[in-house]
């Protein structure tokens, strides 16, 4: 690797304009030839120099992004074989005796995930959701009003409009205006009804959404840490957005029609029975043909957008983790293995949904054709009726309306319920989300205490101090231990004691608010650099008072010198590693804990950096007597913490040596620093 320095100027031999360069890094291999460097960049790039600073490109050949070699010929060539193998087996499925609907060697490709989705029942689903919009159940009254009057009113037409064309055919002139008038009262009652009802379900429908992704939120965050660390970001964060967004068909639309024309059917069928029962109940028959085919069409459908969901949060968990880790994947030059890794999920869901597609095309068909056969066979028996005279021509014209109206409202019907299918196959691990256990910390009210002196005992390995430090290498247990301090996580065996009360049975989220935390890696929000130093505090805090803690923790200056000052908004590339480390550490130190704890805080910093830091945090804590605190510094180096009043030395999670910094610089310490237990 070939280091420019800031000095350096570039001269193109085409233009020669000078464009600074500072700090330019190339990865490359260098030959040095009779005072020319040559740098090999996918194609050769010749430097000569002109003088001590100015190098004038001889030949410049820019490659193209993602140009195609032998190699990548070969994995198109496989791809293409691949895709035409995935159609073939597909297309031969389709055909009788095969298995297009058998998803079972696709769920086998779902990633493991500790919260599997428990089929669930459509009325468990309903159930559920109407327990999150029971709030404003008249919104849902007022909707399902208005369903109902518009649903009558729309069935109403066909009769009434059927009375009127052959009313005027018979001369009844007085009939025909007074059917026409109903018509037109019929038509605002309708227009005014539907508007309402669709207003009401997307009111409802808006609230329904809010408020199960506020449930599902709620529920994560009151895991404990282990839910975390098996858990995928990308596949949470997929379930928050993209399956709640899903079931916002619910309300303002599946239960909506479906309502609509269960109540248009109805009236259809009651009309029909009235005009020619015999002729009605051949519609019916056509009817349960539907039904059946839609048993079978709709649990297809659910267990396809079940998959569906799924691969859909894999893919999203993949694209989370490749554009966090970005610059890793820039470095490596994986740029191809990530985008492989990410089709490869959507070549899954294209699948299911190609699968879908076929079921969708093939129930669409079944309606066609039954709804056209009705139609023929209304005609047919129907036209028998006239001839023999059972019938007349306005009761038949009457009954094909109808006998239309019935089965569009049957398909109708059987498609919302196919879409509410989906809905619920789809957020089944939504409702698992919902219902989990919060943490027993969140369950249960803990001992609250007075005053806190900080005393912490281990059971089996007791301190008690004012402030305490643990050196050790990476691996002897420092974090582990304050992790257990935390109660992030809980001990399997033995006790963990804060003065003289066991730690189980604290308020832990009292206790976490005496407790000043700053880790190896500190997270800072996509905020401005005070709400960052405030964050966690819940007492009214002035300007002075974050100043002073960011002087404390030596990042007054370096935030005084960004752009905004303290309003800056922090993002990834403004800061570096000891900045943001610094900034957590303000951050800590605004909490007025009684218990600190700095986990390799200062890692980020060089050793005259870090010693001088930790010195004076120290120093200043020490001062203040109107407070006692416990400060727990969990460093690698010894020299670090020579201001803290008692040391332990610790390796594979034990205690192997305790003292002073003098104590331990003049004892055996010297002895784990050749072991490589102290660095």
């Amino acid at each position: 690797m070939a280091i420019l320095p800031a000095t350096l100027r570039f001269h193109i031999s085409n233009d020669h304009k000078p464009i600074p360069s500072p700090n330019l890094i190339f990865s490359a291999k260098l030959e040095f030839r009779n005072s020319t460097m040559t740098q090999t960049l996918a194609n050769t790039i010749n430097f000569v120099p002109r003088s001590n600073s100015i190098y004038s490109a001889r030949r410049v050949t820019i490659p193209k992004a993602f140009k195609q070699t032998r190699e990548d010929r070969c994995d198109t060539r496989n791809e293409t074989l691949h895709i035409l193998k995935r159609w073939f087996e597909f297309i031969r499925g389709v055909f009788p005796g095969g298995l297009w609907w058998d998803f079972s060697g696709l769920e086998g490709e779902i990633d493991g995930s500790p919260i599997a989705a428990k089929p669930m029942t459509v009325l468990k689903a309903l159930e559920q959701m109407w327990a999150l919009v029971v709030d404003e159940k008249w919104i849902l009254y007022t909707a399902f009003g208005a369903l109902a009057v518009a649903a009558v009113s729309e069935i109403s037409m066909p009769g009434i409009l059927t009375a009127a064309v052959f009313s005027a055919q018979n001369g009844e002139m007085s009939v025909l205006y007074q059917n026409s008038r109903l018509l037109i009262f019929l038509c605002f009652t309708s227009g005014i009804c539907s508007g309402l009802r669709s207003g009401c379900f997307a009111i409802a429908n808006m609230i329904l959404v809010k408020r199960l992704r506020e449930t599902v939120y709620r529920s994560i965050l009151l895991q404990d840490i282990s839910f975390f660390d098996t858990e995928a970001v990308g596949n949470l964060t997929s379930r928050i957005s993209a399956d709640c967004q899903r079931l916002s068909r619910t309300i303002g639309n599946d239960i909506h029609l479906i309502m609509r024309n269960v109540v248009q059917g109805t009236g259809a069928f009651i009309a029909l029975m009235t005009l020619c029962w015999p002729l009605a109940l051949s519609s019916l028959v056509i009817c349960f043909i539907l039904s059946a085919i839609f048993l079978v069409y709709g649990q297809y459908q659910k267990k396809a957008a079940m998959l569906a969901q799924e691969f859909v949060a894999s893919a999203n968990e993949v694209a989370q983790e490749t554009l966090f880790l970005m610059r890793t994947i820039r470095a490596y030059g994986t740029e191809r293995e990530e985008f492989k890794r990410y089709t490869q999920w959507l070549d899954r869901l294209a699948f299911v949904s190609m699968r879908e597609s076929v079921a969708s095309g093939l129930w669409t068909f079944s309606f066609h054709m039954l709804y056209r056969s009705t139609q023929v066979i209304a005609v047919i028996l129907g036209g028998m009726c006239i001839l023999t005279g059972s019938v007349s021509a306005e009761q038949l014209t009457k009954y094909v309306l109808y006998c239309e109206w019935l089965i569009y409202a049957a398909w109708r019907l059987q498609d919302s319920m196919v879409s509410l299918f989906q809905s619920i196959g789809a957020c089944e691990k939504v409702f698992q989300l919902m219902h989990l256990v919060p943490s027993r910390e969140f369950l249960s009210k803990g001992v609250k205490l007075q005053t806190l002196t900080g005393r912490i005992d281990f059971v089996n390995v007791t301190f008690h101090y004012s402030s305490r430090t643990r050196v050790g290498i990476s691996g002897s247990g420092k974090s582990t231990l304050v992790k257990l301090l935390l109660q992030v996580y809980e001990p399997v065996h033995g006790e963990i004691l804060i003065d003289g009360i066991p730690l189980r049975e604290m308020d832990i989220v009292w206790l976490r608010e005496e407790i000043g935390f700053v880790g190896q890696e500190p997270q800072l929000f996509h905020m401005d650099v005070m709400s960052n130093i405030t964050y966690g505090c819940h007492r009214s805090i002035g300007v002075e008072e974050i100043e002073l803690a960011a002087k404390r923790a030596f990042a007054h200056e370096f935030i005084s010198a960004l752009p905004n000052g303290y309003d800056t908004i922090i993002d990834d590339n403004l800061l570096s590693g000891g900045q943001k480390q610094r900034i957590a550490i303000a951050r800590a130190l605004l909490r007025d804990p009684t218990i600190l704890v700095l986990d390799e805080a200062t890692s980020a910093l060089d050793a005259e950096s870090e010693d001088h830091v930790v010195a004076e945090i120290l120093h200043s804590l020490k001062q203040e007597s109107e407070k006692r605190r416990t400060i727990i510094i969990m460093t690698q180096r010894l020299a670090t913490i020579k201001e803290a009043d008692k040391i332990l030395v610790m390796n594979d999670g034990q205690v192997i040596e305790i003292g002073s910094h003098e104590e331990l610089i003049g004892g055996r310490v010297i002895e784990h620093q050749k072991e490589g237990l102290v660095k």
